[in-house]
């Protein structure tokens, strides 16, 4: 009997896939992850997609999207930018998708800090930069129009985010 008890206990304490933690009075899925296939979580980005190379998009793959994602929005910024944080990919209303293809356009675009709708690898003017790829699952589509900040797309996004997922990357020109 007691082992049955532990084993019950055990179980319950011991979260199968998700945990759940409530925000602004909604409750999110916290076991969403973003992975790519071209580098791993804190370690450099390959130079093809930066600005030394092909300046593409890398690979990003999602997993654990809630059930009740109605859209995917990705920003991809850099916080060590001399003059504050430099946007560097902005798209929304990306459709329930397990992964975002190489050079690919996988939803609509907002403006980037260059002032163009499209992705800008890593150029960092000196150092080493981080990279933050931030994945978001929506309760909802967006319906935003095209070339919207990434401000604008933060604004539009409060009280839908059902969760969120990070991928970091290196990078540091040669």
């Amino acid at each position: 009997m007691t082992r049955l008890i532990v084993i019950l206990l055990i179980s319950i304490l011991i979260p199968i896939n998700f945990t759940w933690a409530e925000e602004g009075g909604k409750y999110k899925e916290v076991g969403m992850k973003l992975t790519s296939s071209a580098f791993v979580h804190n370690e450099l980005i390959p130079s093809r997609f930066t600005c030394e190379g092909s300046d593409i998009n890398p690979e990003l793959i999602i997993e654990g999207i809630p059930s009740g994602a109605k859209s995917l929005s990705l920003i991809m910024d850099d916080p060590d930018a001399p003059m504050g944080t430099w946007v560097h990919w902005v798209v929304f209303d990306i459709p329930v998708i397990d992964k975002i293809a190489e050079n690919s356009v996988p939803g609509k675009l907002g403006i980037t800090n260059s002032g163009a709708p499209d992705y800008h690898g890593p150029c960092p003017p000196s150092g080493t930069h981080r990279y933050f790829f931030k994945i978001y699952a929506l309760d909802t589509v967006l319906n935003l129009k095209p070339g919207v900040t990434k401000q604008e797309l933060e604004k539009a996004m409060q009280g839908h985010i059902l969760a969120k997922a990070e991928l970091i990357g290196l990078y540091r020109r040669k």
